[in-house]
């Protein structure tokens, strides 16, 4: 072979070579608001920063933001574990239904298990089992005092529809919980049940970009009695392989679409907040 066939060669190779690392697919931490199947491989360990903001309400001003710190690892194949602490601040003002409040807080802790019955790399269709029991002390929504206990249950599938390129996810969601007032120890209970799903598109050698959307409905009890209101939110995200370690996930939701028990309206914005946006980085070691 002559000296520029071979270079030519050459340079064909590892630019394929580069494609074929940069195209594959890891779900792990792909989407914003839905979980992927993909988990780290056997001894990986990882660190994960979160940030949510949730803005807008029926009236008056309203924010929350959340912060969280977690350590990911993955002991076996097919088997995941995370352990994560959490801060929340709030900025409330002439909210119906709520106390106005300027405050930040450490909001509590929680424990995530998460299984996978499927790899999606043999089975052509990922399938896990996700169980993140947490321990609060802030309310979420209107950032009170309280001392609540729950869970998050999920259920995830996802698959590579165009190989290398084009990746869709479907949730199941299921998140009970109570919570006694530090104030007045009151004592409230609820759950929130949601089906999600997205398509994420290879936009760049480590870029993905696409769309996420999600339908959740809210009850006063642990069982599905006692409607409180629903929403379906829509909205983009991107995901950035920083390097071979690092990554950055970034999503926006907006409520499109809801309604309140017992109100009228084209949304929910008593159980539900307007705008939701989320952000995270992390890296593997």
């Amino acid at each position: 072979m002559k000296p520029t066939l071979r270079s030519l060669a050459l340079v064909s190779a590892l630019i394929a070579s580069g494609i074929a690392q940069a195209v594959e697919i890891d779900t792990d931490h792909l989407f914003a608001f839905n979980k992927g199947t993909d988990l780290g491989e056997p001894g990986e360990k990882e660190i994960l920063a979160g940030f949510e903001s949730r803005l807008g309400r029926i009236a008056g001003h309203y924010s929350a933001l959340t912060g969280s710190l977690s350590f990911q690892y993955t002991p076996v194949r097919d088997f995941q574990f995370e352990v994560e602490g959490a801060g929340t601040s709030h900025s409330i003002d002439n909210v119906p239904g709520m106390d106005d409040r300027h405050s930040a807080a450490f909001s509590g802790m929680s424990l995530v298990a998460s299984y996978r019955l499927l790899d999606r790399e043999n089975s052509g269709l990922g399938l896990s089992l996700t169980a993140a029991p947490f321990w609060t002390r802030v309310d979420d929504d209107s950032g009170a005092p309280v001392n609540g206990y729950g869970a998050e249950f999920t259920l995830a599938l996802d698959k590579e529809l165009v190989e290398n390129r084009l990746v869709a996810v479907f949730n199941v969601h299921y998140e009970p919980g109570v919570a006694q007032s530090r104030i007045d120890e009151s004592w409230a209970h609820e759950n929130v049940f949601g089906l999600s799903g997205g398509l994420m598109a290879r936009l760049g050698d480590n870029l993905f970009g696409g769309m996420e959307a999600r339908y959740l409905r809210r009850y006063e009890t642990l069982g599905f009695s006692d409607f409180a209101g629903q929403a379906f939110y829509l909205g983009p995200t991107v995901s950035i392989a920083v390097s071979k370690q690092a990554w950055l996930t970034a999503g926006w939701n907006a409520q499109v679409a809801g309604r309140a028990a017992g109100e009228q309206g084209a949304l929910d914005l008593i159980n539900f907040s307007r705008h939701e946006i989320r952000l995270f980085v992390g890296t593997t070691f």
